[in-house]
């Protein structure tokens, strides 16, 4: 039983797309009693099973999972609003006698559960986001970036100039209430114990194998998942949407991109995904206990895991 007087446990199982962070994720849940709480910004959405490589219903049967398959593909699930249900869920676990196992490639999901952010809890202004959208559409995301460096220079530390979305994010937090986004993102660690494992898998054979997922994925009804998805209305202007493969699909149905250029592109921005991935992991380090995903078997990983449970819970 977890002692009251100590910090709870949480076991995170971080690391880039196609690392095989999954399987031992249900292997360890398996052997320690465990349930899985994703950290997937794309997992999160229902009818996006394919593309997302969602767990199988018979992997989700086979271990509790959490903060997956949960919300339509319309709603725009604001960090701030992902953390607060991923604590949630942590205590609820905990409160069951069960261990939490915080598992997923997204960096910034992790980090913001991980770290303790403090996130500013700012609603969305459409007005101004389609204002600025537009100012980078018609300028280049690297113009809309020098608004943000002029206002916040800490702000663009962490956000690349490419991803727009960020730096709207960051302007529209500082426009709407008068501080930086930078001096809002205090951090307070949760008190929690946690350990952080890292699966990490050779450059060029994490590429081959998100290659070979992708082929899969086509073979699997992707393009068909696509269809659906608009077909029920979904806008491809969604975030949800902008999501590998999805738009390079929706380009295929809608524009009239060939299916072997949409296949093609998929994959190529499933490397450069894989390289931000990792530049995001070396960036927020805590202590991550790295392990050839190649190499490593879960049943050491159970050995560790439970090694580490008796020696700090």
């Amino acid at each position: 039983m977890i002692g009251k007087s100590k910090p709870q446990p949480l076991i995170v199982i971080l690391g880039p797309t196609a690392a095989g962070k999954t399987g031992l994720a249900i292997k360890i849940s398996q052997a320690l009693n465990g349930e899985i709480i994703g950290a997937d910004s794309r997992q999160v959405y229902r009818y996006m099973d394919i593309g997302t490589a969602k767990p199988t219903l018979e992997e989700r049967q086979q271990i509790v999972h959490h903060l997956i398959d949960f919300v339509m593909p319309d709603d725009n699930l604001s960090l701030a609003r992902y953390q607060h249900m991923a604590y949630t869920a942590i205590d609820d676990i905990h409160a069951r006698q069960r261990l939490p196992l915080l598992v997923g490639g997204t960096g910034q999901y992790i980090s913001a559960v991980t770290e303790g952010w403090s996130i500013p809890q700012v609603p969305p202004n459409e007005i101004l986001r389609a204002e600025l959208e537009s100012f980078a559409v018609l300028n280049g995301a690297e113009a809309l970036y020098q608004k943000l460096l002029a206002i916040d220079p800490a702000a663009t530390e962490k956000i690349h100039p490419n991803n727009v979305r960020r730096v709207i994010r960051a302007l529209e937090v500082c426009y709407e209430t008068g501080q930086l986004f930078s001096e809002l993102q205090r951090k307070k660690p949760p008190p929690y114990a946690i350990f952080e494992l890292g699966l990490m898998v050779e450059r060029q054979t994490l590429y081959e194998r998100a290659d070979h997922r992708v082929d899969q994925m086509m073979a699997q009804g992707f393009v068909q998942e696509v269809q659906s998805l608009l077909d029920k209305g979904y806008n491809r202007a969604l975030p949800s949407l902008s999501g590998l493969g999805y738009a390079q699909l929706a380009a295929h149905l809608l524009d009239g991109l060939s299916l072997e250029q949409a296949v093609i592109e998929t994959k190529n921005a499933t490397h450069d995904f894989i390289r931000r991935q990792l530049t995001w992991f070396r960036g927020h380090d805590n202590g991550i206990i790295w392990h050839n995903g190649e190499q490593i078997t879960g049943e050491v990983l159970i050995q560790n895991c439970a090694h580490w449970l008796k020696e700090h819970i």
